[in-house]
């Protein structure tokens, strides 16, 4: 088996990596999760059951969908840039606001119902995500004939470790962002991150 499940194996895992590494929108908000402490395990399971979802459907052939519904793309770009311009606007307000409400310890968590809708619109609206994994993935798994679900499954397995070592990892940034002043610039960075892909999206 190993003759056959390396060789596509670990291209895929590395190129998972690769793809997933960059900080973006929906990296940004695990990471806030896991510094917060709140609903870790159900988002990162969100992400990396929604890329592997993806990652199916472009190892499975559906990276022309752009091409039977040629309007899919515009409307997914611009829905995923109004999505990401209201969520940069929602963390510029929170850097600004109260410095006591940005403690994880005194600020009321979200429900878990509205973090996961967030977590599902931040991976979901974002066209960033379909290029990388449907398209790319997809594209480049046809090279493995035969054996481009161990491709796929290697890509997969990337975005669980990322996710998980992102969500639970953060907690070693605790110290850091106990104070006040350092939440207003993680979610600063966050409104500048989650607006320029908006821009990106659209120009």
């Amino acid at each position: 088996m190993s003759s056959t499940f390396l060789p596509a194996f670990l291209p895929g895992l590395l190129l998972g990596f690769s793809l997933i590494v960059a900080i973006g929108a929906q990296n940004a908000f695990v990471l806030r999760q896991g510094l917060r402490g709140e609903h870790v395990l159900p988002v990162c399971l969100t992400c990396a059951v929604s890329d592997a979802l993806l990652i199916l459907l472009g190892v499975g052939g559906f990276a022309q969908a752009s091409e039977w519904v040629p309007w899919l793309e515009t409307a997914t770009r611009y829905a995923g840039a109004a999505f990401l311009l209201a969520y940069g606007a929602r963390s510029f307000w929170a850097a600004f606001r109260s410095g006591n409400a940005l403690t994880p310890a005194d600020a009321i968590p979200a429900s878990l119902g509205a973090t996961l809708a967030t977590c599902l619109a931040l991976t979901w609206l974002n066209p960033h995500v379909y290029l990388d994994t449907v398209v790319l993935l997809g594209s480049v798994s046809t090279q493995f004939a035969a054996n481009k679900g161990f491709f796929a499954l290697g890509a997969m397995t990337a975005s669980f470790v990322f996710f998980f070592s992102l969500g639970y990892g953060a907690r070693l940034l605790r110290p850091v962002f106990a104070r006040p002043g350092a939440w207003r610039v993680l979610d600063v960075g966050i409104g500048v991150v989650m607006c320029a892909i908006a821009a990106t999206l659209v120009t």
